[in-house]
Order: structure tokens, then sequence, then C-alpha cells
């Protein structure tokens, strides 16, 4: 039996933690429904993370859109730092309180896989990215893992229904079950280039039965410059130095005139061994690594009640601002009252919690995936990893 909730469940607030539900029951028994302002903030980022990027916010939007509430909220994909409220709701505590677990349960993943897809593209810089990420997840969550990854930076994603999600074709190599079962990887190479539309890219996996070097050999003379790259999936146990296993490859192609023959990586990249790796290799498949990215763990808290600033011990009351100088990308958090103004470095600030929702309103044009991973990948030179 499927064990996946419904989105009709989720706006119903069925996902809600069951001290929501009764605090509801408690609230309405007593006729206590006062306005209330929260705010959604994370206080510290996984790692060593010292930024992420906010994501989530599109499915957030179809909760909130038709409540009574006013909504200001950074524009998705924007990068933010530790206390710095990404999102605010104001309204009657009772008309939207009991969506509190799925809000954050919307923005803590979206933003984990957005941020570690991200800081992999940033290690990349220039090479390309795909999310492989799919098959290491629950099957009805691959399109939510596709679109963060790719809004997050990812040049491309693998799996057929997010490739849809965010209007774009999936991208992908070959696997080691066609090689299996056709029982070469030559002729499997053959295979796909007669076979498969023209507009796909041919990329050989090489290391399924013998050594790399002599397999990228072997495709490249059979396909020339019809291939576009090897790709090198070694598992660990085989592997040796990987690093030395690519110079080895590079360096038999490029000698035979298969320069423009590419190395594709794939099998445990992270952010980290990209680095490592950068120098020789042209593009990446990251799959667990993004997938399974840790989650952003941002708090709902109430911050203003019946007009008055409240708030639980631990966090700082009042409706608030965050300015951000369009130039240097110095971020400063203010009281809600007060109004941008310039740098230090003499750069413009803006302001970065911008209105969203007004009474069922959606106050502006929620942008594509595209031009989120625009926005995004705008930011990039503005952090450092």
């Amino acid at each position: 039996m499927p064990q996946i909730a419904t989105w009709e469940q989720v706006k119903e607030g069925l996902i809600s933690d069951i001290y929501f539900d009764r605090t509801k029951k408690i609230l309405e028994a007593k006729g206590i429904d006062l306005h209330v302002s929260v705010e959604f903030m994370a206080h510290k980022l996984p790692s060593d993370w010292n930024w992420a990027v906010f994501a989530g916010l599109d499915e957030c939007t179809e909760i909130l859109k038709d409540l009574p509430v006013e909504v200001r909220a950074m524009k998705e994909g924007t990068i933010f730092n530790t206390q710095q409220p990404v999102m605010e709701i104001s309204g009657k505590y009772l008309d939207f309180g009991k969506h509190e677990t799925a809000l954050l349960g919307l923005i803590c993943q979206a933003s984990g896989i957005a941020t570690m897809a991200a800081r992999c593209k940033k290690a990349a810089g220039k090479k390309e990215v795909i999310s492989f990420g799919a098959r290491r997840m629950h099957p009805t969550i691959a399109p939510l893992i596709e679109r963060n990854a790719y809004i997050g930076g990812c040049d491309g994603v693998s799996a057929i229904a997010g490739a849809r999600t965010i209007g774009k074709d999936p991208v992908g190599t070959m696997p080691h079950a066609l090689i299996l079962l056709i029982g070469d990887t030559v002729k499997a190479t053959k295979a796909f280039d007669e076979v498969i539309e023209p507009k796909v890219r041919r990329v050989s996996l090489i290391d399924t039965f013998n050594d790399e070097k002599f397999e990228a050999i072997n495709v490249a003379n059979e396909l020339g410059e019809r291939l576009y790259a090897v790709r090198l999936d070694t598992p660990s146990s085989r592997r040796g130095s990987f690093e030395e296993i690519m110079r080895e490859v590079r360096w038999e192609l490029d000698i035979r005139g298969h320069k423009d023959i590419k190395i594709l990586l794939s099998g445990g990249i992270n952010e980290k061994s990209i680095k490592s790796f950068n120098k020789i290799a042209d593009a990446y498949g990251v799959g667990t690594a993004i997938s399974n990215a840790p989650v952003v763990d941002y708090s709902m808290d109430i911050i203003e009640v019946d007009g008055h600033p409240l708030s639980k011990r631990g966090k700082m009351s009042g409706r608030k601002s965050v300015f951000r100088c369009k130039e240097c990308f110095n971020t400063r958090v203010s009281v809600k009252n007060e109004t941008a103004g310039n740098c230090s470095c003499g750069g413009a600030e803006e302001e970065l919690l911008v209105p969203l929702i007004s009474n069922g309103n959606i106050k502006y044009t929620l942008p594509d995936p595209s031009q989120i991973r625009d926005f995004v990948l705008g930011q990039m030179d503005k952090v450092a990893m």
C-alpha cells in the first residue's frame, strides 16, 4: 500500500503534528483567536555551511494562497544566512497555525537540496553538474529533488518526471545494465548510437568489464567525433587513485586526437571531491550528496501577538526587515519600521522580505525554475565556500 500523503491531506492540515491540532481545539473551546505574526528562521546551518539557498516557497504559496493572511518572504533562490528571517506570516493563528509542520517540511528539505546543489555547482565552476540522485529517495518526491537540485545550480536532471517539472529534457548516459545485457562496452555504445535520437549526447560508460583506459580508447576509435564523453563510475573497491585513472584516460584520449571527448564522473561525487577532480574532469553526475542533503533546520516562531512584540526565550520578538547591499552583499536585520539606506561601501540597500500574499492574492508572478536558477547563480560570486 502506498505510504504517501496526498496534497489534499497536506492542505487540510492532516500532516500537522498532533499538538497543533490539540492547540486548535483548546483555543476554539476557550474562544481565543488572536492575530499573530510568525517568522521562519534558521538559527544554525548544517556542517560547515556559511550560507544557504531559500527554496520551497512555491509549494508554501499553494498552502497559504487561499488563507486570510499576509505573507512576506524572500524571493525563492535568495542566498541567506542564520538569524535572517526568510518568511513571515501575519493573521489569525487559527487560520494558519495548523500548517506549521507542513510549511517547515517544505522549506527545510527543499532548501537543503538547493543549497547542496549550489555548493557542488560553485565547486565545479563552469563545468557541468547533473543531478543523479532520484534513486536514493522515495520515488514520489523525485520531482521535488530534481526541481530543487536544478534551481540550486545543477545543469540538468536525470529523472523523467523531475525534468518535466522544470520544463527541460532529462539528461543521462547509459546504465551498466545495457552493457551487461549486450555483453560488450563498444557494442553497447554502438547500439546506443544506432537507436537513440541524434539530439541525445553519446556518453559511454567505460568501467563495466575492462580497464577504463582501454575501453575509452576503444569507444573513442569506434564513434569518433560522435562520442561526447566517457563516463567513469568506477566503484571504490576498484579505484585505487581515481585521479590517476582519470589522468591516464585523459592522456590516452588526447594523444590519439580525441581532445574534445569529455570525462564525466559519477559515483560518490560531492562538493569536496569536485574540488579535487575539477582540474581534470569535465562534468559530474551527483547523486546521494544532493538528494540526501542535510535539511536546513528552520523554526517557525511567534514574534508578535495582538500587535505587541512577543516571543519565547531565545528568540527576538517583533517583525523584522532584512536589508542587503546590492553591491557588496552585506546583510543586516532590523526592526520592520526602518527603511533601506546606503551601505558603508556606498551601495544601495534593498529589502529582502517582500509582500507575497495579501488576503488570498499573490502579489507577483512566481518565477519559473530557470529564472530561479539564474537568480541563484547570479549570487554565487558574492559568497565563498
